[in-house]
C-alpha cells in the first residue's frame, strides 16, 4: 500500500478550511439567521457546484432528456455522497483498509482497483470490504501526480497487476472509475498487456472525453476533452492490439461524463445504471454486485 498521498493532504487542507471558515463566519455574525445561513453556504457550498454541473449535462443532453425528477434525485444522491468520499474516506481513511493477499487467495481471481480524477484509494474503502468478505485478494492504486499526464499512471498500475498476479497466479480483474479507465487503457496499449488481464470495467469513464473536461488545464483534465489528440491516439493504437473483455456502466444522469455516449465502447458490454451520479454510480448495489460476479 503507498505510503502516502499527495491527493489526502491536500483534501485535509480544504476541509479544515471550511471547518475554519464556517466557524469564523458563525462567530463573526453571531448566531442569527444570517449567520447560520452563511455558515451552511460554506460548509454546502459544493452542493450548487453540484447542481451547476447537473444543469449543464441536461442542457447539453441529447433527446431524450433525463427526466427534471430523475435529475433532481441523482443531484440528492451525489450531494449525499460526495461529503462521505471527498471529505471523510479520501482524506482521513485512505489507509483503513490495508491491500489484501493472504495466500488463501491463492488460485482465486483477485482485483486492481483504479480511482479516477482527484480521488485516491480511499475511494474504494466499501469494495475492499466486500472482496475481503468473497476472499477475494485486491490492491488499490494511487494515481499520483494528481495533476499529471495520465501517461505517467502507466508503471502504478503494471505493480498492481503485477502483484495480484503473482499472488493468485491468475489474471485479474481491472474495476475503474472515471479517468481510471483511461489509464488502464493506456497502460494496456503501452504494456501490451492483454493477455495479462481477465476482464476490464470501467464505471463512468469519459472514453470519449467528456464535454465538462473543457473548463480543465491540468495534463490529465486536458486529456479528457473532447475532441483531443490523445485519445483519438489511443484509439487508433487500441485498433492494432488484442482485444479485452470490457464492461462499461453509464449512466443518464451522470454529472461530470456526459454526453452518456462517451462513457460507452464499441465492442463492450455497455450497461445503464438508470439514474446514477457520477460518484453514486460507483456504489450502486446492482452495479457492485454484477462486478463482483464477474470473478
Amino acid at each position: 500500500m503507498p505510503d502516502h498521498s499527495a491527493l489526502a493532504r491536500l483534501l485535509q487542507g480544504v476541509v479544515l478550511t471550511i471547518a475554519v471558515a464556517a466557524l469564523a463566519w458563525l462567530v463573526w455574525h453571531g448566531p442569527t439567521w444570517w449567520g447560520w445561513f452563511g455558515a451552511a453556504l460554506i460548509v454546502f457550498g459544493y452542493a450548487v457546484i453540484l447542481g451547476l454541473e447537473f444543469l449543464m449535462m441536461r442542457a447539453t443532453a441529447s433527446h431524450p432528456r433525463p427526466a427534471v425528477a430523475a435529475v433532481f434525485r441523482a443531484w440528492l444522491a451525489e450531494v449525499l455522497e460526495v461529503p462521505r468520499i471527498f471529505g471523510w474516506r479520501q482524506p482521513w481513511r485512505w489507509r483503513a483498509l490495508d491491500d489484501w493477499l493472504p495466500g488463501e487467495c491463492r488460485g482465486r481471481r483477485g482485483v486492481v482497483l483504479v480511482h479516477g480524477f482527484i480521488c485516491n484509494r480511499g475511494f474504494w474503502t466499501p469494495w475492499m470490504v466486500h472482496l475481503r468478505a468473497r476472499v477475494h485478494g485486491h490492491v488499490a492504486v494511487n494515481l499520483e501526480p494528481v495533476f499529471g499526464s495520465i501517461d505517467t499512471y502507466a508503471p502504478i498500475i503494471e505493480a498492481a497487476v503485477a502483484r495480484v498476479e503473482q499472488a493468485t497466479g491468475m489474471p485479474p480483474v481491472l474495476v475503474c472509475h472515471s479517468m481510471g479507465g483511461l489509464a488502464v487503457r493506456h497502460w494496456l496499449r503501452s504494456a501490451r498487456a492483454a493477455a495479462r488481464v481477465h476482464h476490464v470495467v470501467t464505471l463512468g469513464t469519459p472514453h470519449g472525453g467528456t464535454w465538462l473536461a473543457r473548463f480543465s488545464f491540468t495534463p490529465n483534465g486536458r486529456q479528457m476533452r473532447q475532441p483531443n489528440p490523445w485519445l483519438a491516439q489511443l484509439e487508433r493504437d487500441e485498433a492494432r492490439l488484442p482485444a479485452v473483455p470490457m464492461t462499461c456502466w453509464y449512466a443518464e444522469c451522470d454529472n461530470i461524463v456526459f454526453p452518456i455516449a462517451s462513457a460507452t465502447r464499441p465492442h463492450a458490454a455497455n450497461l445503464l445504471a438508470a439514474g446514477a451520479a457520477h460518484v453514486d454510480l460507483a456504489f450502486r448495489p446492482e452495479v457492485m454486485q454484477a462486478t463482483l460476479e464477474r470473478l
